[in-house]
């Protein structure tokens, strides 16, 4: 084409939303390492570090969260919609763009929306087992769908023709051997091979209540050799948890860290995961094998981390833990039982290949990628080896 590939994609809000986005966009430039690739979010979300720090454009407009806890401003959203899909159309225009695409998060919704306006194809990628209320809006105004789950497709429009493709994975996760990888990871992270590392994991933002008790599981652990602890709590709450850990002598068996800029290294060398149950945790784990003790966040709309949970718990590659019952105590007894029974870890670890549910995860960016490349009218050509991304 004597016109270079150009792709906008909306991915705002949390790590869910973002990775995926820019997995796709490294499949992208994979393919057209000329291709001009842009990013439309919001002024509030994550995506104004990760977009940036990945060394892609972002633009940024003025669209508001779908969330009842706006209060009476969520009676503005449409105003807002419409405004945000105005500028996305100015985007798309002055981009160039062949393609829009939308990975959920309400900065997707305007992108879909300016699309439809500028008479241009688009494509939605719904990450989670139950769509999000953006994705279920955008599925509206294009027939092209992505799922990451195949339960995904249930409750979206009959207009819609869907297909699973997986979740688009950076390249570090998406070829990580655990196996093979576990050694070397183990000893940067300074884990002796007599201790156990479980990973707890509150998400991109942390999770106030699995950092409390992981803060009392350490506590209780402190006296006792064998079990280390990497508490990923975000930035808010970075500083107290330390303190805390301190002050308790509970730092002599946990760190606690802001972000992961390696997770795929903090993956190979643990023998657990404790952790909400976004969709790219979900299918993180699923694709490299790591058991998991899943406490899905209760307010997530449609329950969906419970959704998304259950296509690993269902199949023994994990353990479902309500938040309302996740205490010092209670982790404490269940982390303490999978620890202590290598039989069943290495069956859980196992579950999610036995039953072909991590596979379809591996390759998804480049299956992603290919269905925008047909949609831009764009040769399909092969892909080369991936690149790196934080969380």
């Amino acid at each position: 084409m004597d016109t270079p590939l150009s792709v906008v994609i909306g991915a705002g809000g949390t790590g869910g939303h973002i990775y995926p986005g820019l997995a796709l966009a490294d499949a992208l430039r994979r393919r057209v390492p000329d291709a001009v690739i842009s990013f439309v979010g919001t002024e509030r979300g994550l995506e104004g570090r990760l977009i940036p720090g990945a060394g892609h454009r972002l633009h940024t407009v003025d669209m508001i969260p779908y969330d009842r806890s706006l209060g009476a401003k969520r009676f503005t959203l449409p105003a807002a919609l419409l405004r945000s899909a105005g500028q996305c159309r100015t985007i798309l225009r002055e981009q160039r763009a062949q393609v829009a695409v939308g990975m959920g998060g309400y900065p997707s919704a305007p992108v879909i929306l300016g699309a439809r306006m500028s008479g241009l194809p688009s494509l939605i990628h719904e990450s989670n087992a139950v769509p999000g209320r953006a994705n279920a809006f955008a599925a509206r105004l294009t027939p092209h769908v992505a799922l990451a789950f195949a339960a995904g497709g249930a409750r979206l429009p009959a207009s819609s023709r869907p297909e699973v493709v997986g979740m688009p994975l950076s390249g570090p996760l998406a070829a990580l051997d655990r196996a093979a990888e576990r050694d070397g990871a183990r000893r940067e992270l300074g884990i002796s091979p007599d201790e156990q590392l479980v990973l707890v994991n509150g998400g991109s933002l942390g999770a106030a209540r699995l950092t409390e008790a992981a803060i009392g599981l350490a506590t209780r652990r402190r006296d006792r050799p064998g079990l280390r602890l990497l508490i990923k709590t975000g930035p808010a709450a970075l500083d107290e948890t330390r303190a805390r850990l301190r002050a308790t002598g509970a730092d002599r068996v946990a760190e606690a860290v802001a972000y992961l800029d390696r997770i795929d290294r903090t993956y190979a060398a643990a023998d657990l995961v404790v952790c909400r149950a976004g969709s790219a945790t979900v299918a993180e784990l699923a694709t490299i094998g790591l058991p998991a003790v899943f406490v899905p966040y209760p307010h997530a709309p449609g329950d969906h981390q419970t959704h998304n949970a259950r296509t690993l718990t269902d199949i023994g590659a994990g353990v479902l833990l309500p938040d309302a019952d996740t205490t010092a105590d209670s982790l404490d007894s269940l982390v303490g039982s999978l620890l202590d029974d290598p039989g069943q870890l290495h069956a859980m670890a196992g579950a999610a290949a036995r039953a072909g549910v991590g596979t379809q995860h591996r390759d998804a960016a480049d299956r992603l990628a290919q269905r925008v490349l047909r949609l831009a009218g764009h040769p399909l050509t092969p892909s080369i080896t991936s690149v790196s991304t934080a969380q």
